[in-house]
């Protein structure tokens, strides 16, 4: 008699180590790998562009790892409910096995999917892949959910303890397989990667699994004893580029714990960049939380009295902004470095929010939603709360009165101004001094960099100052008159 049927249904999930989904459906008996393009249940919160490209790749890398273990992927695209229950009619599974997401509507279609999966008599069991600790594991002392990131992060640390976390299991050398597979949707009809594998993404980056771990490996060998002092450095390599990889589950943030404070360990001169480095893991945990938890995040304001502010419509200033052409250059690098390679780095990510909302006064939802079609790591919970902490509406926000200056920010972390050139060529040859600043450049240094403001470079589009003074009046009057800086 033929072993029993599961299937094995990746999601956000999508490798073959530290996967208890997989391990599941092992010890279950024979594996049916199969990943569901669902945008119909994603609603208004399908991927972007940018991300499906990613994806694209990504299914690729892990159909071959399959492959290689004697397995293979299955392709279907719709409604998971319905794709699920079809392969089980096709195939007799009488099991499926995923491991958990935590957006709203996936919440909503997993509860929907295993009551019907239990109704039919349907093993439906559903794992912790994705987080270090269940949304539902932990709350503040006062029994409610953590608003605040410290409190959260240190009761986060603290559960994890001195110890760190327990080691992953590695992928499986072989993967008991169908005698029959089922039909499986050619990955090239879903269009998914219009992009340049080579040009559309962040240098360095690889989709898969296998390029996940190999910048996690990279990035410790290169970067992670300097990360304190240059992760907000955009002209150094100083990140460790995984949180596409993290977004798509490619790598675990467990594993990627694992590997940290085991380099930490092993060098305690790196304990306090690893510590640094850790906690940015930790506020990608609360992000999570938070969308559990409040799932309108993306849509609400978490402080509603920020329902009454006064918000601009400007089109020209959002386009301006969206083509990286507002004239100030760490603004427009970021958006540019965006547009070609699907990724910003989360220093400019701040300083780009901050002038969309702040000195442009346009509603962060409109930059939340350009980051969601054009980010390859677009990640619903982290896109919500830190655009909402910047507008200073959300959880453990930014003060309203923190307005950051796109000149200073750019000669604090971008002092030569190499990143500028790299994204903005136009201003290439114009002096450090000067880079950040082009408007205040003499003649001469404008036209022996080749530069006409207001032809082959804008001049701002806003005047800082000025922008700053609107924003906080705007504040004030929403907060009302006892609000203080």
């Amino acid at each position: 008699m033929a072993p029993p049927a599961a299937l094995l249904w990746f999601r956000q999930d999508l490798r073959l180590a530290d996967n208890p989904a997989l391990a599941a459906a092992r010890a279950h008996g024979t594996v049916l790998p199969v990943y569901i393009l669902d945008d119909a249940d994603r609603g208004p919160w399908r991927w972007g562009a940018a991300k499906r490209a990613w994806l694209h790749h990504s299914l690729r890398a892990l159909d071959h790892a399959l492959r290689a273990r004697g397995s293979r992927l299955v392709l279907r695209r719709g409604p998971a409910q319905t794709a699920i229950e079809r392969l089980i009619g096709e195939t007799g599974a009488n099991a499926v096995f995923w491991n958990r997401c935590y957006e709203p509507f996936a919440v909503a279609r997993d509860e929907a999917l295993k009551a019907r999966l239990v109704a039919r008599r349907v093993v439906a069991r559903s794992f912790n892949a994705g987080l270090l600790a269940e949304p539902w594991d932990f709350a503040s002392g006062g029994g409610n959910p953590y608003a605040i990131f410290t409190p959260f992060w240190k009761a986060l640390r603290g559960r994890i303890g001195a110890e760190g976390m327990p080691a992953s299991p590695r992928a499986p050398e072989r993967l008991p397989a169908l005698p029959d597979w089922p039909d499986s949707d050619p990955i090239d009809a879903w269009a998914l990667a219009p992009r340049d594998a080579a040009g559309g993404f962040p240098p360095g980056a690889a989709p898969g699994e296998a390029g996940a771990q190999a910048r996690l490996g990279g990035f410790i060998d290169r970067a992670l004893g300097a990360y304190a002092s240059m992760r907000d450095r955009p002209d150094r390599d100083g990140t460790s580029l995984l949180s596409p990889s993290l977004a798509l589950g490619e790598i675990g943030p467990r594993q990627v714990w694992q590997a940290v404070a085991a380099a930490a360990a092993a060098q305690p001169g790196q304990s306090g960049a690893a510590e640094s480095f850790l906690r940015e893991l930790g506020w990608r945990e609360f992000c999570q939380h938070l969308l559990f938890h409040f799932p309108e995040l993306p849509r609400r304001n978490w402080h509603a009295a920020f329902d009454a502010f006064f918000w601009r419509d400007d089109p020209a200033g959002l386009k301006a902004w969206q083509d990286g052409m507002t004239g100030y250059p760490v603004v427009d690098a970021g958006m540019r470095q965006l547009r070609r390679t699907g990724w910003m780095h989360n220093r400019v990510r701040m300083i780009a929010a901050s002038f969309l909302v702040k000195d442009l006064l346009v509603d962060w939802r409109h930059g939340q939603a350009w980051f969601w079609e054009h980010l390859v790591d677009a990640d619903l919970a982290n896109n919500a709360a830190s655009w909402q902490w910047v507008a200073g509406s959300g959880a453990d926000a930014a003060p309203y009165f923190r307005v950051f200056n796109p000149v200073l920010q750019g000669r604090k972390f971008d002092p030569r101004g190499d990143y500028v050139r790299r994204f903005v060529p136009e201003l290439a040859r114009l002096p450090d001094g000067l880079i950040h600043e082009p408007w205040t450049a003499p003649a001469e240094a404008l036209e022996a960099a080749g530069i006409v403001l207001g032809r082959n470079y804008p001049r701002p589009i806003v005047d800082h100052a000025a922008a700053r003074a609107r924003a906080l009046a705007a504040y004030r009057a929403m907060r009302g008159p006892r609000a203080e800086d």
